[in-house]
């Protein structure tokens, strides 16, 4: 079960820490499942679901929080089975258990000098400057046929001429990967389709149909359906993607901060090549 849990080390000093931090609030943590009369509450879950968000992603949503149970449970079996040998007097869980303090202090100084520092208002303010820059955009929805030769393409524009459908045409003829759809190729700019194609199918008005027009692909018929004004993304829709930008762009000022105040030596000569090779290279870019 997921990537074996961790391990018992980890397990242990992750336990720890877990109970170390949560004593406080205990009282009023919702019971979720004892292990031998030990709790495991909804602070708990919490904890396990920030700490293993990417491994837990591709499971199901309604199954992530019993999943999440049965590895806080298992956590607990494995440490308790750990602490019974006697691997808390290991010098190796020392280490590890003061790695992992610095990483629980590490996640806590991250969220409330980093990410709580960003906020919904500061994301709508760079949609709004960004959406006032924006250009206005056209954007036209379009059906062709795409057929081999050019005297096909005619024979096609005729048959439309004399009552036959567009779209009934494109299933029975195109070959193309929207035939299944009439040919519908939904709205586009002109920047989405190759030159020769965009150019006609923007110099037409709603409902007309162009001359045969040739790409690489071959001969298109293309009929316009509409033509307008391409609306902007809606906040919502970007709102977690300007929120992740400034959540990585304040981290990097923070990170800045700290270490022009801090005395960073690297020993390991080989190690310290590499970094400064990475640092040249990233300025240089």
């Amino acid at each position: 079960m997921m990537k074996s849990l961790k391990t018992v080390f980890a397990a242990s000093a992750m336990a720890v820490l877990l109970a170390s931090a949560g004593q406080a609030q205990a009282a009023e943590d919702k019971v979720i499942a004892r292990v031998d009369g030990t709790e495991i509450t909804e602070a708990d879950v919490a904890t396990a679901r920030a700490e293993l968000s990417s491994e837990i992603a591709s499971i199901p949503v309604d199954q992530r929080e019993r999943v999440l149970v049965e590895f806080l449970i298992e956590n607990q079996l494995l440490a308790k089975a750990a602490e019974k040998d006697k691997l808390s007097d290991n010098p190796e869980f020392a280490n590890k258990l003061e790695y992992y303090r610095r990483r629980a202090l590490r996640d806590l100084y991250f969220e409330t000098k980093v990410r709580d520092k960003v906020s919904e208002a500061d994301a709508r303010k760079i949609y709004e400057e960004q959406v006032g820059q924006l250009e206005p955009e056209t954007e036209v929805r379009a059906r062709h046929i795409l057929v081999k030769d050019e005297e096909e393409a005619y024979d096609i524009i005729e048959r439309i001429n004399r009552g036959d459908d567009f779209a009934e045409l494109a299933k029975e003829k195109s070959q193309g990967p929207s035939k299944s759809k009439g040919g519908d190729l939904g709205y586009f700019t002109r920047d989405q389709m190759v030159k020769e194609f965009a150019d006609a199918a923007f110099a037409l008005e709603k409902g007309e149909m162009s001359e045969p027009v040739k790409t690489q692909f071959g001969w298109h018929v293309i009929k316009l359906e509409d033509k307008r004004q391409k609306e902007p993304p809606s906040f919502d829709d970007v709102k977690e993607r300007i929120i992740a930008a400034l959540v990585q762009r304040k981290a990097q000022e923070v990170m800045r901060d700290l270490r022009s105040k801090s005395d960073v030596e690297i020993v390991d000569p080989d190690i310290k090549k590499a970094m400064e090779e990475a640092a040249d290279q990233k300025s240089g870019q």
